[in-house]
């Protein structure tokens, strides 16, 4: 043989390796399949497939390829042959059925579905692989048989329970999907918190009868205790605070328990305004538990709060309640005495003579009082120095106000009280018409991390730049501040005399639209809630382009919501702040209370 002939059959040779290889190469065959080019991936992964039989994603592509060019036969021939090879594989047969499925023959598929289940080993991941197999391909009744063939092979019918509950939600089927999460819950406790989340996820508001349906017929003949947890839980979902307590009550018993639960369901009432579900609960406490119960002295603060709250948060109260509620105070502090246990209720008892009795002198003397206990935590320390430095203030002593606030940002520097008193320190020099010193500290504290201080410091930084351009203008933003503090201290009648002053000498000042606002706000105070509502409404109409407008327009959402029981008007105006006033501080909050009026589920 000569040189050139070896040299042919030796590139001949070579090139018949590099076809082969290329062939075989599954990064092109990926991309013929991707490109829809059936018939040339179809060669390439039949040839990967005979390489490795084993490979069920060659042997997947393979066949899909085949149905994509309905080549039904040769298709059945690949998958009888594999089946011949690996009988035991069940998901071939599911593979076959898909095929009958591909060539309109619904009971052949049918069948080939059945003899996978039926063949199904009793082993637990097999049975979760063949489930899932049919639900990626959306057949959640034959992942139902699935799983109720696992619980057979198993002999235990709670095996699958869970998943079973999950295939029943993915079909809207409420009742079993319950049925099986309880299932699961009996038959592992642990999964309680799991159950409560997909129930509070995905069952319908409606549908929450079912659940309380079928726990009640559990009740009767388990005691199980995650039952009971349960049901008071539904019972809270959907705000009913009362029977829910009911429920809390028996476990409480049953279990011998501190009230933990009960606490946190009182307090979850409270915030709802059930003052009455709230005010039964932490009775309970301190009733059935006792002096030495760690909840006792909270329970009996925050049932006391809960009463002030129900009086004040309602539409009228009289001076009789404020003093029976005065009374009830005073006799718990005659009882167990004034100190670091009872300061929270010497605080509130201090707001109520401070706010609605109207007698600063005895709110001044109980926290000056206060003030001088050994012992008192650093926090409700300076929470007393903050709120006597309120009263002080709504007395009229502003250097001892100045004085307990500078003493609060002294010692909580970085801290939320801190910047607390730091606020209103700056606000008490606004008020006294030092406004650059104010303004200066606002601006400061437009970047504390409480979300209220920053908006408020925020507004009142904007309102200075936006009305003292000019020394003409230092007149009239001074009688407005000098409201502003009447307002603090309750003289309404003295801040309205200073609105009309400013009203009638500067008419054409920018001030208008907050001289409404604070007007508003005095009728608000005053529970005079539809002339207050006028007001923000005549503010929304009158000044859209004023920084006023998105206040104003929060306000009348919340006086609908909260106070003029018109939650269809509210819904309408809290969209309306987030819609037409994006960029405001409440656009956030506006979006929020827009979902929870709308129904939306929240997370």
């Amino acid at each position: 043989m000569t040189m050139l002939m070896r040299f042919l059959v030796l590139c001949g040779f070579t090139f018949f390796l590099a076809v082969r290889a290329h062939a075989q190469d599954p990064n092109l065959a990926n991309q013929y399949f991707t490109n829809g080019e059936y018939e040339k991936a179809a060669v390439l992964y039949g040839q990967l497939h005979e390489k490795d039989e084993r490979s069920e994603y060659y042997f997947g592509r393979y066949v899909d390829c085949l149905l994509g060019l309905e080549q039904y036969d040769a298709c059945e021939k690949v998958i009888k042959k594999q089946i011949k090879k690996s009988p035991d594989n069940v998901l071939l047969y599911v593979t076959y059925g898909n095929m009958y499925e591909r060539m309109a023959k619904p009971e052949e598929a049918q069948a080939q579905f059945q003899k996978a289940i039926e063949k199904m080993a009793p082993d637990f991941m097999a049975v979760n692989r063949l489930a899932n197999t049919f639900v990626s391909n959306a057949k959640y009744d034959l992942a139902i048989q699935t799983y109720e063939r696992g619980s057979e092979l198993f002999k235990d019918p709670t095996r699958f329970a869970f998943n079973l509950g999950e295939l029943y939600r993915r079909k809207g089927d409420s009742p079993k999907m319950v049925e099986f999460y309880l299932n699961a819950l009996s038959a592992d406790p642990g999964r309680l918190s799991t159950v409560q989340t997909m129930l509070a996820r995905y069952l319908p508001a409606p549908d929450f009868t079912i659940l309380q349906e079928q726990l009640y017929a559990r009740i009767q003949d388990d005691d199980n205790p995650d039952y009971v947890e349960l049901l008071a839980w539904s019972f809270v979902q959907r705000k009913d605070y009362k029977s829910a307590l009911r429920q809390y009550k028996a476990l409480d018993k049953r279990l011998g328990e501190a009230g933990q639960r009960i606490f946190k369901l009182a307090g979850d009432a409270a915030d709802a305004r059930d003052f009455e579900t709230a005010i039964a609960a932490y009775e309970y406490i301190i009733s059935e538990k006792g002096q030495l119960n760690p909840y006792f002295f909270e329970a009996k603060r925050e049932a006391m709060g809960c009463r002030r709250k129900k009086i004040t948060e309602g539409y009228a109260y009289t001076q009789e309640e404020l003093r029976q509620l005065e009374t009830d105070y005073q006799q718990f502090l005659n009882q167990y005495g004034s100190g670091k246990q009872t300061a929270n209720i010497v605080l509130q008892l201090a707001d109520l003579e401070a706010y609605y009795i109207n007698d600063l002198p005895k709110a001044i003397s109980l926290l000056d009082a206060l003030k001088n206990e050994a012992g008192l935590d650093r926090n409700v320390m300076a929470r007393t120095k903050i709120n006597l430095a309120d009263f002080y203030l709504m007395h009229g002593d502003i250097w001892e106000s100045t004085l307990l606030y500078s003493q609060v940002d002294k010692d909580f520097r970085e801290e939320q009280l801190g910047q607390e008193a730091r606020f209103k320190n700056a606000r008490l020099s606004y008020f006294n018409g030092d406004f650059q010193w104010a303004q200066a500290q606002f601006n400061v504290l437009k970047a504390s991390t409480t979300k209220l201080i920053s908006n408020d410091a925020l507004d009142l930084s904007v309102f200075i730049m936006d009305n003292l351009n000019l020394d003409t203008t230092a007149e009239a933003i001074s009688l407005y501040s000098g409201a502003e503090m009447m307002v603090f201290m309750n003289r309404f009648d003295d801040a309205m005399l200073k609105l009309d002053t400013l009203r009638r000498n500067f008419p054409e000042h920018s001030l208008q639209d907050d001289i409404l606002y604070l007007e508003a706000q005095i009728f608000e105070k005053k529970r005079e809630y539809e002339k207050a509502a006028e007001l923000y409404a005549q503010i929304v109409e009158r000044y859209k382009e004023d920084i006023r407008a998105d206040n104003a327009l929060f306000a009348l959402a919340e006086l609908n919501e909260i106070r003029l029981n018109n939650p269809d008007k509210a819904k309408e105006l809290y969209e309306r702040v987030f819609m037409e006033y994006s960029g405001s501080v409440f656009a956030v909050e506006a979006r929020k209370r827009f979902r929870i009026l709308r129904g939306d589920k929240m997370q």
